[in-house]
């Protein structure tokens, strides 16, 4: 990471001093050669303690240099410092953070090699580590094997078994069953027990039934929490019931509950689903009342109902005040938002912003690059229908220097137009470029381009090479 910082050290240096001067530098690679540095002075009398090793080792957790973290915990034993659990707790967070359930593990085994035995937190941070990235069967058996250990239940505990039972359709019931059996062994469910059972039912469709177990919940003196609203909400979207979901908003600011970004966000994709956009740009301007930032979510929410109800011009009002917010539209956005001028026959709009999105530097990732390759193609033969072929020209060799696939059906509407306009040159570069691609002509383009070559100079030979290309190209050389 570096050699060497200067530091001027007092006479006696002090692990708090050292920690200063850490928290105090920005940059984890600067941080760490000020820890170095301070090891220097090991000749001076200062030894890292258990404060400055786990405070280096945070840092670098945070980067994710889990290497160098793991470095230092060597370092520690080496030099006999004492290795308290909540280093491995960070590191087993620190994991769970980036996906990396395995090296989880692969931690946890290794904690006693440093003199340091799991308590309750370290199964329990392991256990939630594996639910979270879905590694059921592994998170299943850990849980046996803590179990067996003689770790003993804990509402904790139960709360992410239930989670995990959760998460597939099929064992739902065991979750409600486990869920039944706590208080019978002295544990009483929390909120976020009754939350993580109304989620799971609400991903199921079951959002009534959710609701009722709201209602036993309070009825229990169990208070919901906005995220408890926010799953029933979402639920009663996704079943179309969107009477029941405002209610649920009214009923939850009736409570003292603050609707959230991600509330608001699962009201208005419902409303957008079903028709309803305009009440749901009602609720973007009680957002913004209400000092709450919509996030890219909630605006691709609008915008791709909007233009799903043709009104691309109140989606284009709420494109430019997302821009105009500092939030930059995706390649994903731009689509919907071309795509709205498309079914609306827009498309000279269609293209610019196409353009809009090429100069801003846009790129699509792997997900969207098939949408982008649609969406040009569609504004190509777009601008062929409107009367246009000289701007659809342009895009399709934007198009063929980016790499971007034209389609079949492409490539015969920009052919017969140019064909109609007696511009046998580029109906000649259209046909090789198809050709090359490994697209071939049916009969009716090839007797389109024929017909456009006749009454000009020199067709026969201009037919005769092309015919003789596809010949070539395309017939069995034993024929």
């Amino acid at each position: 990471m570096g050699s060497k910082i200067q530091i001027k050290w007092p006479k006696e240096v002090t692990a708090a001093f050292v920690e200063q001067l850490i928290r105090a530098e920005k940059d984890v690679q600067k941080a760490v050669l000020i820890f170095d540095a301070a090891t220097a002075e090991y000749s001076n009398g200062f030894r890292h303690d258990h404060s400055t090793f786990g405070l280096i080792i945070s840092r670098l957790l945070s980067a994710n240099h889990f290497n160098l973290a793991e470095e230092m915990l060597v370092r520690m034993k080496d030099e006999s410092c004492k290795i308290t659990e909540d280093i491995f707790l960070s590191i087993y967070r620190a994991y769970g953070r980036v996906h990396k359930p395995l090296e989880v593990i692969r931690v946890f085994q290794k904690m006693r090699e440093y003199d340091c035995e799991p308590t309750q937190k370290s199964y329990i941070t392991v256990f939630s580590v594996l639910v979270d990235e879905n590694r059921l069967k592994t998170a299943l058996r850990f849980y046996r094997y803590m179990r067996g250990v003689g770790i003993p239940p804990c509402v904790a505990s139960f709360n992410i078994l239930i989670k995990a039972l959760c998460k597939n359709g099929g064992t739902m019931d065991s979750a409600f069953r486990i869920f039944r059996e706590m208080p019978k062994r002295g544990f009483t469910p929390d909120s976020y027990t009754y939350g993580t059972l109304i989620n799971g039912l609400c991903r199921l469709g079951k959002a009534t039934e959710g609701k009722e177990l709201l209602m036993e919940m309070e009825a229990n003196g169990c208070s919901p929490t906005v995220v408890t609203y926010t799953c029933l909400i979402h639920g009663f979207c996704q079943s179309n019931n969107l009477d029941e979901a405002m209610r649920l908003l009214e009923d939850m600011r009736s409570k003292g509950i603050e609707p959230n970004v991600f509330t608001y966000s699962s009201l208005m994709d419902g409303l957008c689903k079903g028709g309803r956009s305009y009440e749901a740009m009602e609720l973007l301007e009680i957002m913004i009342r209400e000092r709450k930032a919509p996030n890219m979510i909630t605006y691709s929410t609008l915008i791709h109902g909007l233009c799903g109800e043709g009104k691309v011009g109140e989606a284009l009002e709420i494109f430019d005040r997302m821009k105009l917010q500092g939030c930059k539209p995706d390649a994903g956005l731009y689509w919907k938002v071309i795509n709205g001028f498309c079914e609306n026959n827009k498309f000279h709009e269609a293209a610019n912003y196409l353009d809009e999105m090429i100069l801003s530097g846009i790129s699509p990732n792997r997900l969207t690059w098939s949408l982008h390759v649609k969406i040009h193609n569609a504004v190509v033969r777009g601008l062929c229908a409107v009367n246009d072929p000289k701007r659809a020209f342009q895009l399709y060799l934007s198009m063929r220097t980016r790499a971007i696939s034209v389609e079949p059906k492409s490539f015969e509407i920009l052919v017969n137009h140019f064909c109609k306009k007696g511009d046998v040159h580029k109906v000649a570069r259209i046909v090789e470029e198809m050709l090359t691609d490994g697209c071939i002509p049916d009969e009716q383009t090839w007797a389109v381009v024929v017909g456009g070559f006749w009454d000009r100079r020199k067709v026969r030979e201009a037919a005769d090479s092309i015919q003789a290309e596809l010949m070539c190209k395309h017939m069995d050389p034993g024929t």
